[in-house]
């Protein structure tokens, strides 16, 4: 399945609810994002922003352009500072040593994951923390998440991301197997509230509508979304379950 967020990039900045306050406390106590470290956020997005608001100093890089213009637009918005790069997480443009801390925000299965795990090696610090971060929302029987991605499934059977518990044990092998050490993960779960709006936008930015389809066939997508909310889920707004998976990894101190 062929997918381009950068056709979606201005519902995906819109609706796609940003990682929770709690998230950066927890990392904030492992020390991660504090005030005054160097941080290459992958995939970049609301990751970026929230650690430059705690006075990190933030580099984004993403591969599509029309994510960072978003991005840019956010954190201009917010007043934050991140310096935004077109990059690839596979062949990161920076010298060796030269972060702190590198976060992957909601995007490390796009990647070729052996080489992006061997680039955050690279262009750590010794003692350098890599951090793996998503935030998944979770289909329950009978809940508008199920129903929403069988309805996905409907007008894209190709799309693989059906049914996902929010949990990813695999990228731990992947930091192991780089060389990266003292591996801790952590999860929590948070209702995210939506109206049927945002919902419906939310939707359009996932790779397995706009990302994936054809402008006419988003559309009519998105026509028969809104007939299911109004059907079958009337209320709002509407509290959709999701969950919080990290992983935290360190790059040894002294080289082998």
């Amino acid at each position: 399945m062929g997918v381009d967020f950068g056709k979606t990039a201005t519902d995906y900045a819109a609706h796609r609810a940003g990682f929770p306050k709690a998230l950066f406390d927890r990392l904030a106590a492992m020390g991660i994002g504090r005030a005054g470290q160097r941080l290459l956020d992958l995939g970049t997005g609301t990751l970026a922003r929230g650690f430059a608001r705690r006075g990190a100093l933030v580099t984004g890089i993403d591969p599509s352009e029309p994510m960072l213009r978003e991005a840019r637009r956010l954190s201009e918005h917010e007043g934050v500072k991140v310096d935004y790069l077109v990059g690839r997480a596979e062949d990161i443009d920076s010298h060796d040593g030269a972060y702190d801390v590198v976060t992957a925000g909601q995007c490390w299965h796009w990647f070729d994951r052996a080489a992006a795990a061997a680039e955050c090696m690279r262009v750590l610090v010794p003692g350098g923390a890599l951090a793996i971060c998503y935030f998944d929302w979770l289909p329950m029987p009978g809940n508008v998440v199920a129903a929403t991605e069988a309805l996905i499934l409907q007008n894209n059977p190709g799309w693989p991301y059906s049914g996902g518990l929010g949990m990813y044990p695999l990228w731990s092998l992947d930091a192991a197997e780089a060389g990266f050490e003292a591996l801790e993960t952590f999860s929590f779960d948070v209702p995210v509230s939506y109206s049927h709006e945002a919902w419906r936008g939310r939707i359009r930015a996932s790779a397995g509508v706009a990302a994936s389809l054809p402008p006419d066939a988003v559309a009519d997508f998105d026509l028969e979304l809104t007939d299911l909310l109004t059907r079958d889920f009337p209320r709002e707004p509407l509290a959709v379950p999701h969950r919080v998976w990290v992983l935290v990894a360190r790059k040894p101190e002294v080289a082998p």
